[in-house]
Formats: structure tokens, sequence, C-alpha cells
């Protein structure tokens, strides 16, 4: 009996324990850090180290660990601590990181989520995905090697992310006898640096971790350095909580219907906090509205904050939808369509000028288009530099013009709220991340004036409606013939036409551009424009250009209603437009005269809904013309 209640109180005391365990981790905050650096600095290792050493990884884990370090590991007999956090399998051949790693661990003092953010160049945009949520940098520099380029361009991109308190990990002090003058030659190079970004604070720590020198433990082979260890530093550095001090802010990602007795808006409070009886302001719409009820699956919270997901149901039904945003009604952010933004492009295909993406931002998707790259960063001496386009990694600064008002904040003032991604419209692939500086003041103070002559009007007193015939197809497909036919015919029906045609507009509205893609995309961009203004005053306007792009043929549609773009293909091969080459355009390209040329050495990207096709190799301009026609 007595061994019984001994039992009986020994799993008691054990269930308490745990129970007190599970209640002090529930209240621990947690940081989100990253270890950036050039290729080879030791950050897998350091990662690792540090799971090691404070006993944070299994004994199953152990023994894998040491079996694999004797398989593909670099450190001979000893454990390779890299391989803890290097999981993918090209990783471990080229002894490398390639992908962001992200490891969730804690200590009795902190909980914590660390993202190993590849050292490769080419990888750059891996390293921005791991460091947009981070709290703290830790930046290596390999004691032997000295501030290097790549350690430069993460320690912009960090501070270009706001992140505000980096921690400069000069590791492998072990090859340089943990000499003092070495890492205080290091630690001046990279504050003149340094001093140039946006950091709050940079905290220097001798380390090895290899050998485990100041990770968690004051290692005796620095008895010079008197700061904290790494593990200190993470365990105890002041973040803030900058999202609950913010005013409320809640995109609402799914209007919740499911029945007609209740009608919510889910999504997750991204900043502020929301109390019932409080006053929303719905944005773009300005609507406001009290909280009734704050739902939390089958509960009723009486407040939320930020980070949690809950569903809000409203005083009164308002115009609200996926992608609008609640906000504090007293303290609302900006709403605007026109933006100035920092973005690092991440795609192999170029970004330009004048090309049109999908804008995801929060819970919402617009339409956006590049009206400008301001210029793009040198980002070892920060040099500014012009461009019309943009190369995989690069960072720029751009203007964006959007198709209708978003709710916005600055990326420095509220992360979530001014964040987004540029995504392709035909792959989906993600393109761009980007972050808001600040609304275009010309968007406030720009307005579209109301006329009393309006587009139907003028359609009345033409006799019929203003329409695009978008003729397009390589040099020599007939387009400019065909429409210089089709006019005559069209303006012998009564029909009031203008052709836009390639070769003369670029005498006069385009004249200053060349023939890179760049130019080509800005040249379509102007010429729509153009046929818009053109059908608004009742015009049939035939446009005759190759436009090569189906991104900027499509941009050209969007202008227009549905039923007032026609897209006409002038299909013929290759063979067939460069033996007609009326005005030798295809010899000069053949002899590399003519850089850029269509079909030659840049391609032409066929439509794939084009209204109308017609094939130029069989098909005289007379039965072009006929066919035409059954449009019009």
């Amino acid at each position: 009996m007595a061994t019984a209640a001994h039992k009986e109180a020994s799993d008691h005391e054990i269930q308490e324990r745990v129970d007190a365990y599970i209640e002090n981790q529930t209240g621990l905050d947690l940081l989100r850090f990253i270890t950036c650096g050039s290729v080879d600095d030791g950050k897998s290792t350091l990662i690792g180290r540090m799971l090691f050493e404070a006993q944070l990884i299994f004994e199953d884990q152990v023994t894998s660990l040491k079996s694999d370090s004797k398989k593909v590991g670099t450190q001979g007999e000893d454990i390779d601590f890299a391989l803890l956090v290097d999981g993918l399998a090209a990783e471990r051949e080229q002894g490398i990181t390639i992908d962001v790693a992200y490891r969730f661990f804690n200590t009795d003092r902190r909980k914590f989520i660390v993202a190993d953010t590849p050292g490769h160049e080419q990888y750059t945009r891996n390293m921005v995905t791991g460091a947009s949520t981070a709290d703290v940098a830790v930046i290596l520099i390999d004691a032997s090697q000295g501030v290097l380029t790549q350690t430069r361009r993460h320690s912009f991109i960090a501070s270009l992310l706001g992140i505000r308190h980096v921690v400069l990990a000069v590791n492998k002090m072990d090859l340089v006898d943990f000499n003092k003058q070495v890492f205080d030659n290091i630690v001046e190079s990279y504050r003149e640096f340094a001093s140039q970004l946006t950091f709050q604070s940079i905290t220097e720590i001798p380390l090895s971790a290899l050998k485990g020198d100041n990770v968690i433990e004051r290692s005796s082979r620095t008895n010079w350095y008197s700061g904290p260890t790494l593990l200190g530093f993470l365990e105890t550095v002041e973040v803030g909580h900058s999202q609950l001090e913010h005013p409320f802010r809640f995109p609402v990602q799914w209007v919740n219907r499911p029945h007609l007795d209740f009608r919510g808006y889910s999504g997750t409070v991204v900043s502020g906090t929301i109390a019932k009886g409080q006053k929303i302001r719905a944005l773009p719409s300005g609507e406001i509205a009290s909280v009734e009820d704050i739902v939390l699956y089958k509960d009723s919270l009486d407040r939320a904050v930020a980070d949690q997901a809950i569903t809000l149901t409203l005083d009164r039904e308002i115009d609200v939808s996926r992608g609008d945003v609640l906000v504090a009604a007293e303290d609302p952010c900006e709403v605007s369509d026109q933006f100035e933004v920092t973005v690092v492009w991440m795609d192999q295909e170029q970004g330009f000028v004048g090309r049109s993406y999908w804008m995801q931002i929060g819970t919402a998707r617009v339409n956006a288009t590049i009206t400008d790259i301001k210029f793009k960063y040198n980002i070892n001496t920060f040099e500014k530099l012009s461009s019309r386009s943009m190369e995989l990694n690069e960072i720029a600064e751009v203007t964006l013009s959007l198709d209708k008002s978003i709710p916005f904040e600055s990326y420095q003032s509220c992360k979530a709220m001014g964040a987004f991604v540029l995504i392709d419209r035909y792959s989906h692939a993600n393109v761009g991340a980007g972050m808001i500086k600040f609304a275009l003041r010309r968007a406030q103070n720009v307005h579209r004036q109301p006329l009393v002559v309006n587009k139907e009007a003028r359609a009345k007193l033409n006799g019929h409606r203003g329409k695009v015939l978008w003729f397009t197809g390589l040099s020599g497909s007939g387009k400019s013939t065909i429409a210089n036919a089709l006019e005559q015919v069209l303006h012998e029906r009564g029909v009031h036409t203008y052709i836009l045609d390639g070769d003369n507009v670029r005498h006069g509205l385009t004249k200053d551009l060349g023939f890179t893609d760049a130019d080509r995309i800005e040249n379509i961009r102007r010429v729509a424009e153009v046929a818009k203004l053109m059908v608004d005053a009742g015009l049939v306007v035939l446009t005759a250009f190759i436009s090569p792009f189906r991104s900027e043929r499509d941009m050209a549609r969007s202008l227009l209603e549905p039923d007032e773009f026609v897209e006409i293909f002038m299909n013929v091969s290759l063979e067939t437009a460069e033996a007609r080459d009326p005005k030798g355009l295809y010899k000069k390209a053949r002899k590399g005269e003519l850089p850029h040329f269509t079909g030659i050495d840049s391609d032409y990207e066929a439509p794939e809904h084009a209204e109308l096709e017609l094939n130029g190799d069989e098909m005289s301009v007379e039965e072009c013309i006929k066919e035409i026609l059954k449009w019009v």
C-alpha cells in the first residue's frame, strides 16, 4: 500500500512538473532570427552546434548525425554539425546551403525560430524570404576572410527588410589563433560599412562554431572578450512588440456566411487589438460599424490581439469583401493606387518598365504595372544605377500603378500592410518581393474630370462605336498591308477610322525608343493608351505592330471594354516573312546589323486566344479583308 501511495505521489509530482513546464513554455516570447553571410562562413555549423550543446536534439538524432558525419561530413572523424540543418541532398553533396532551412527550438528563457539562409549570390531571393519575418540577423564573417561582397549584400537586405538588431558573428576564430587584432579589424571594417544602414544595434561576438567557443559557453581562448555569448544575446535581446502597439489592422480573408442569420469576417489580426463594441472602418470604402462579437471557433472573446485568427461580426451590414481591410475607426491607414516601392527581383525573366503583373498584398490581389524603375542598387558600393529592367536578385526602387486603390502602410511602419509579391500572369510564379515606401503624391492630386460629351454621345454622332483592331505578327506578315486595305473599305462605308502603324508612330510618339525588350514594351504601352483615347473618341483604330509579347497585348486589351478589342493574328511562317522582306530587315538581322530582331534573335509569343487568325501563307489580301469584316 505504501509503495502504491508513494508511486501515486510520485506520478502526481511528475504531472505537476510537466504542467508547470508546459505553462512556462507557453508564456515564453518568440524570437525569429536568421543566419546569413557569405558561402562557407559556417552558418549551418553554428546552428547545429547551438542545438547540440544546448541538448536540444534527441539521442537518435545524435546517433544519425554521427553516422552521417562519417559518410558525407567534412570534419573527418568529428561531428559535422552543419548536417543537422543542411537537409537537402544537393546541399550535403556540395557542402553549401541552397534553400532556407527553418528550425524551431526553445530554452528556459525564450522560444526561437531560426532561418539558415543560403550564402551564394544566386540564392539571394531565398535569403530575402528568410529575412522577411526575422527580428534579428546573425551575420557571419569568416575571420580568415574578413568582410566579403556577400556580407555586404546580406547586410543591406537585412537593413532593407527592417531588421534592427544585428549580431556580427566573427566565426572561425580558431583559424586565426583567436587573435584580438584580427577581430578588431573586422569589426571596424564592418561598422564603417554598416554606418550607411539602418540598424539600431550591432553586437560583435568572436566565435568558433566548429569548436563551440562563445556559442553557449564563454571561451577561455577569448579572455580579451567580455561581451555576451551568442545564445546569451539571443535570449535577452529586446525586440519590442510593435505589432501590439500599432493601430488595429485586419485584412479580410473570407466573408463567412454559413447561414442567413450569420455574417462574419474571417482573417488574422496583423497589428493592434480589437474589443467588442469598438468602432472599425472598412477600407477602401470607408464605411464605419461597431464590433458586435469576436468569434474563435465556438468561443466568444471579449478581445483579440495581433497574430490571432478570428471572425468578427458587426452591428450592421456594410460592404466588405475579401481583400478589404478593417481598421481602427479613429486611426485608419491610407488608401492609394500609386506607390514608390523597393523590389527584389526573383525571376530569371527580366522585369520591365510598362509590364503588368498581379500584386498580392495581404489578402488582396490587384493588377499592377511597373511605371518606372527609378534606379537599381549596386549593393557593393550603394551606387544608384539607371535602368529600364531588373535582373534576377537585383534590388530596385520602382513606381507601381494599380488598377484600383488599396489600403496600405509603409513597410517600415507595419510589415503586414506594406509587404507584397508580384506574380506573373501566365506562369503564376512569384517574380518579385516588394516593400511599399509611400504613396505617390500625384495619386492624391490627379482626379478624373467628368465630361458631358461621353463615349456614348460620340458613338451616336459617328453612327458607330469605337473599336480597336489589333494586328500582330512577324515583320513581313502583312499587318500594314491588310490594315491599309481594310481602312479603305471602311472609309468607303462611312466608318471613322485611324491607323496606328508601327513605323509611322516611331517617327513621333515613340521616336525616343529603341528595340530592346524594355523599349518594345514601352512602345506598345504608349500605343495602347493612344488607342484607348481614340476609341473613346468613337474611332475604329487599326494598329499594325509586331507587339511580340502576350503580356503587352493583354495589357492593351485590359484598357478597353470586352467588345472593343479584336486581336487579329497574321500567322505566317518565318520562311514566308523572310522571303517577302519588303524593307530588307531580315537580311540585316541575319548579318547581325539589327540586334533584337523578332523571329531571329528575339522571340515572338504567338496569341493563344486571338479573335481572328489569318493564314498569311495561303490567304490573299481580299480573303483576309472578307474575314475581318465579319467581325466589324
